[in-house]
């Protein structure tokens, strides 16, 4: 059982949630962009949420699935359609094998991410399937996907010939994620002050919470480079290599901004004035270059609360997924 690409899209690779326990090595823990919508992916399939999927960016690759399966899609809209027949987003799908999946528009996002039922086979590297591009590991050879790659499932245990019409193509299941409450005002992302904010001078604190910033063409999965207004520290100091993490905004010589993001290095020696809020990330990993961001400044005990009602949610949701599927099963 597999899945073939009869054309690859801009930037297609496997990945799981990260590989962690490295960074002593110099190995940062990379994984999806968007951890939210790879864990939905997976709970709408009744996967574990370690799973490996495929992470999208538009454009998209086209992918014959050589199998009947059942999949998701979920993380950025690029009007995903089976045969030419459009497919929704955040929901589970039976699809019949030698049908063709692609992504032909985007509408809103930066990327996107296909499960399927059973997982993935692919090069485990230090107990992560996910791709590092700079270490040529993990994922598929550690590279993206390219023309006439072949990944095969795991095995599963849904006969899904059974759950579909002989005139159709595939079958929408009923269960679908309500995400609406994670990526609500897109552009307002929150964080926490970073150890260096109080070196910022007053006027470029109260810029930098009251001013916008537009994310650079030039960003990519290890930051999102920022143009907006200059930001100045009151005294000009050296600083030594310090940890560093996704979501980690840091100031400049230039006087401008970066956020790393999931391919992020694992030390850094620039001011780091602030960190997005793990509750976030999902939003600021859908946005895309002269997309524009607003910095709102909240405290630890905000971003934890927030934190764990969108843990408690995905808790809720992985369950509902499972005993739907046991029904389907039955």
């Amino acid at each position: 059982m597999s899945l073939s690409i009869i054309k690859p899209g801009l930037l297609d690779t496997i990945q799981d949630m990260g590989r962690y326990g490295y960074s002593h090595w110099g190995i940062n823990p990379g994984g999806v962009m968007d951890r939210y919508a790879a864990q939905v992916a997976n709970m709408l399939v009744g996967n574990h949420i370690n799973e490996a999927v495929i992470e999208i960016h538009f454009p998209g690759a086209q992918i014959l699935f050589n199998q009947n399966a059942l999949i998701s899609i979920t993380g950025g809209d690029f009007s995903p359609s089976l045969n030419d027949q459009q497919l929704p987003l955040w929901q589970p799908l039976v699809i019949r094998k030698n049908t063709v999946l692609q992504f032909p528009k985007l509408k809103s996002g930066s990327v996107c991410y296909i499960s399927v039922h059973g997982g993935l086979s692919a090069d485990k590297w230090l107990s992560s399937y996910s791709t590092n591009l700079k270490a040529m590991a993990g994922g598929l050879s550690g590279r993206q996907l390219k023309k006439n790659d072949e990944i095969f499932f795991k095995e599963n245990a849904i006969y899904f010939a059974g759950l579909l019409n002989e005139e159709n193509n595939m079958r929408v299941l009923h269960w679908r994620a309500d995400v609406s409450k994670t990526y609500q005002s897109p552009n307002e992302i929150f964080i926490i002050k970073g150890n260096e904010w109080q070196q910022l001078n007053g006027t470029s604190q109260y810029d930098f919470i009251e001013n916008s910033f537009i994310i650079h063409s030039s960003s990519d999965r290890m930051g999102y480079q920022l143009r907006g207004t200059h930001l100045q520290l009151s005294n000009p100091f050296e600083l030594i290599s310090t940890g560093v993490n996704f979501g980690t905004v840091q100031l400049l010589p230039d006087g401008q901004l970066i956020v790393l993001m999931a391919d992020h290095q694992t030390t850094g020696g620039y001011p780091r004035i602030g960190h997005v809020i793990s509750a976030h990330l999902p939003k600021l990993a859908q946005l895309r270059p002269s997309d524009s961001i607003q910095f709102k400044l909240i405290d630890i005990d905000s971003a934890e609360e927030l934190f764990f009602q969108q843990q408690k949610e995905l808790q809720i949701l992985e369950r509902a997924c499972l005993d739907h599927l046991n029904e389907l099963v039955c």
